[in-house]
């Protein structure tokens, strides 16, 4: 089922020229030609730039030993400020750096001695000796409190320090215990153990300020802002009739991305770069013509749109999660669960819903939802029901040059009682083995609507037809809640691989069903606290 929403015209958008990848680093303007579009951030900054300090380690987006921070322009007008959020180097391809500021362990220092940056060229690798002594209240409060051990992740760790100390520099506060362990769960190495680390972020704040000077970054970066199509190519690859340049572009706004899609309906869009970037670093793919989304306004917009909240598909997904969490507070765990900040930095919820895993961790909590997805081709916009857009196995409903515009969630959805459970075999930054998002509505005892959706139980996330039978209009009791433990081997028959069994997939399935009647029975419901086992976490003593 489909419903047309009009549209805006289309503009010929397709840009005619190559133009350097142009960002802020090191205090001053760089410009970039000649590399692919792959490359990645990393590889350029430890091989091109000679900044050896950010370290390569997973390259895939999970340790966070190459955790750099991204400088964006925050606001419109005369007075824009400055958003700082960490991001993994390894899967940022360099072209999405076009008129953004890069920083990297190496500017740290220079932070602490109120100096200019020293060149990079061959002067910015760690330990250089031309360096000030002092050390930025970040480094030096993991050289007091022994948070670093043999030193290959500090740097990792240090950017993030530096994030959470700029962020609450400026609004005037502290970050709590859980906080700082919150914003490191990127960072994955602890080879001293989590008290050092967390004693360093909070140690920092006690040290002599030193704080990122923001007016000469935004003054470089009102320079640099873009209008109309970004176009990057790259140096011509094979020979012969095998020559190809492969091409990059980052539309600024929708019509022009609506444009550029109709007109290279091959080309892949590129958001976060969070799961294309490990197509090329860990399966070495061609991904050949990309559509970077990034720079669309519209699409980052999130908005209380009539009867729905809109997510643009090109919020991140911190930003989208958030949203969700403002509108039902018992998705929090989802939300810090879901990855990392890096990852949620620069990952957004349209991309996630996209892909199409079926282990992704937002379909089966905006299924529960009762989402809907926004596709536009051209000047065609039409909306399905999420639980129509998954069709098999990394199949979906996208036509030839269309891609997802919005998500659209209704305001109503959030009077129900709502849950999200996710569950992995490490608790922060990993890959659910399931996750479960359930709802469900009571007229006294009795339900009178239920979603219960699931992925990692199926070759799609979808929701659990038969289980849900089991329960609708029934009393909501604990018999009900074993009727649709049952139905639950009929809607699903999950497989085994390396995260789970199918057997334990299953059964942890049925599981949530029990704990989610604990929590919302009509009688002695139970908070979250008393039936999940992570509220044993002493979060202040880590």
């Amino acid at each position: 089922m489909t419903s047309p929403v009009s549209s805006q015209s289309r503009p010929d958008a397709e840009p005619t020229a190559s133009q350097p990848v142009r960002f802020f680093h090191r205090g001053q303007v760089v410009e970039v030609r000649d590399v692919h579009p792959t490359r990645s951030v990393l590889d350029w900054l430890r091989e091109d730039a000679r900044c050896a300090g950010t370290k390569e380690g997973c390259n895939e987006g999970d340790c966070g030993a190459c955790t750099v921070v991204i400088g964006t322009l925050d606001g419109e007008g005369a007075a824009p400020g400055l958003s700082l959020q960490t991001v993994n180097a390894c899967i940022q391809f360099l072209p999405t750096l076009q008129g953004k500021a890069l920083f990297t362990v190496e500017d740290l220092q220079p932070l602490a001695n109120a100096a200019p940056a020293p060149a990079c060229a061959g002067a910015c690798r760690a330990g250089d000796a031309a360096a000030a002594p002092a050390l930025h209240p970040v480094q030096q409060a993991l050289v007091e409190c022994h948070g670093s051990q043999c030193g290959f992740c500090t740097p990792g760790f240090a950017m993030s320090l530096w994030s959470t100390y700029e962020r609450h520099q400026a609004a005037g506060t502290q970050p709590t215990r859980q906080q700082l362990a919150d914003d490191l769960s990127g960072n994955l190495c602890r080879c001293t153990g989590y008290r050092p680390i967390l004693d360093a972020g909070q140690r920092m704040f006690d040290l002599p300020a030193a704080r990122l000077d923001t007016r000469p970054v935004i003054a470089a970066l009102q320079g640099l802002r873009q209008t109309g199509t970004f176009g990057y190519a790259a140096s011509t690859r094979g020979t012969g009739a095998a020559a190809r340049t492969d091409r990059f572009w980052a539309p600024t706004t929708l019509d022009e991305l609506a444009a550029l899609r109709e007109q290279h309906p091959q080309a892949r869009l590129l958001a976060g770069s969070t799961d294309i970037g490990l197509w090329v670093t860990k399966q070495f793919r061609d991904v050949g013509d990309l559509i970077h989304v990034g720079e669309v306004a519209e699409l980052r917009r999130i908005e209380d749109a009539g009867e729905f909240l809109r997510i643009g598909a090109g919020a991140s997904l911190e930003d989208a999660w958030r949203a969700l969490v403002r509108r039902a507070p018992s998705l929090t765990d989802v939300w810090l669960r879901f990855a990392s900040p890096p990852i949620r930095n620069a990952g957004t919820m349209g991309g996630n819903v996209a892909n199409g895993s079926p282990i992704g961790d937002s379909p089966p909590i905006l299924m529960a939802l009762d989402a809907q997805i926004e596709l536009r081709r051209g000047r065609a916009v039409r909306r399905l029901p999420l639980t129509e857009f998954y069709l098999d196995y990394m199949k979906n409903a996208l036509q030839p040059g269309e891609f997802v515009q919005a998500l659209l969630v209704p305001r109503a959805a959030f009077a129900r009682q709502v849950r999200g459970y996710k569950i992995s075999k490490r608790f922060d930054c990993d890959i659910s083995a399931l996750c479960a998002g359930l709802a469900i509505e009571l007229d006294g005892d009795t339900v009178t609507s239920v979603r219960l959706a699931y992925g990692g139980m199926a070759a799609i996330v979808k929701r659990a037809a038969q289980a849900e039978a089991a329960v609708r209009g029934k009393p909501w009791t604990e018999a009900t809640v074993r009727a649709a433990q049952q139905a639950l081997a009929q809607d699903f028959k999950p497989l085994s691989d390396m995260r789970a069994s199918a057997a334990y997939r299953l059964q942890v399935a049925q599981n949530l069903l029990q704990r989610f009647w604990l929590e919302t029975r009509p009688a002695d419901a139970l908070d979250a606290q008393r039936t999940s086992v992570f509220s044993v976490m002493p979060h202040e003593a880590l």
